[in-house]
């Protein structure tokens, strides 16, 4: 007995959605489940951790197969929890439920943005163990600026202050109702007026200098640039006409970065 999953990446935070809001993107890590030879699993995969999670993991055979770049803000451990998540559902004989899983990953996550839009897919809000799955896609075509410098998230996260000034608190609150609001009804115009954020990305952009340089000078046609999860890449949010000339943009100014545009994954964790 055998099967094959897929989980995609995801950008998480989109600006002002700090640890609630992701979008599921189109570039996918997949793994391949089968009867054991004998062998005992690596348990110390994150994916196996995961699978085992839900289901007794010592008589499988595990092959995972991982496009998403590690430590880039892309949402790549996320995508393997998932995997093995939804490979334990499976095998357990279930039908997979984002939201249980969620609650299962979360332990080994830590935060729910990029796991939720990993499980569910599209465009995902999550609070109290909760997901909304509210679009299958956004008003724009996400371009990731991936970088060859990596950041772990736990690095990144102790660049943030304990408390931030109430002004800012309420300059990002604004900003989030933006965001949910072009996210769920599909506007551009309120997507590239959303796009600013006073809670994390000030704080982050000493160790993602992508950010503030794609910022500066943004590429003709694009509705605004947010820092990917954490950290370091970026994501460019390009109107769908111009999408191609940002891209080519972006590929002169950044020649040692990569550029993926990478659309919206509509379809979360699942079977291939």
């Amino acid at each position: 007995m055998s099967f094959h999953v897929r989980a995609p990446a995801s950008t998480a935070n989109v600006g002002p959605g700090f640890d609630a809001a992701a979008v599921a993107l189109g570039l996918w890590n997949e793994l391949e489940v089968s009867e054991g030879d004998g062998a005992a699993p690596d348990f110390g995969h994150l994916g196996v951790r995961a699978f085992a999670r839900v289901t007794p993991a010592d008589d499988w055979a595990f092959d995972f197969t991982t496009r998403i770049p590690r430590e880039r803000g892309l949402g790549s451990s996320a995508s393997v929890i998932a995997l093995g998540l939804v490979a334990g559902t499976l095998a357990a004989g279930r039908d997979p439920d984002p939201e249980e899983l969620l609650a299962v990953g979360m332990k080994l996550e830590g935060h729910p943005d990029n796991l939720a839009a990993a499980l569910a897919g599209g465009v995902c809000l999550t609070w109290s163990g909760r997901i909304a799955r509210i679009a299958d896609d956004v008003p724009a075509v996400p371009i990731a600026v991936v970088p060859e410098e990596t950041l772990a998230t736990s690095a990144a996260r102790t660049s943030l202050p304990s408390t931030v000034p109430h002004r800012d608190a309420a300059f990002t609150a604004g900003r989030a109702a933006l965001l949910g609001a072009a996210l769920a009804s599909g506007s551009s115009d309120l997507l590239a007026a959303s796009l600013a954020d006073r809670i994390h990305e000030p704080y982050r952009v000493g160790r993602a200098p992508l950010l503030t340089a794609v910022r500066e000078r943004l590429p003709r046609g694009a509705l605004g640039v947010s820092l990917s999860g954490s950290g370091p890449s970026v994501v460019v949010w390009a109107r769908r006409d111009s999408a191609e000339a940002c891209e080519a943009d972006l590929r002169d100014r950044f020649p040692e970065a990569d550029v993926l545009p990478l659309g919206v994954a509509a379809e979360g964790a699942g079977r291939v």
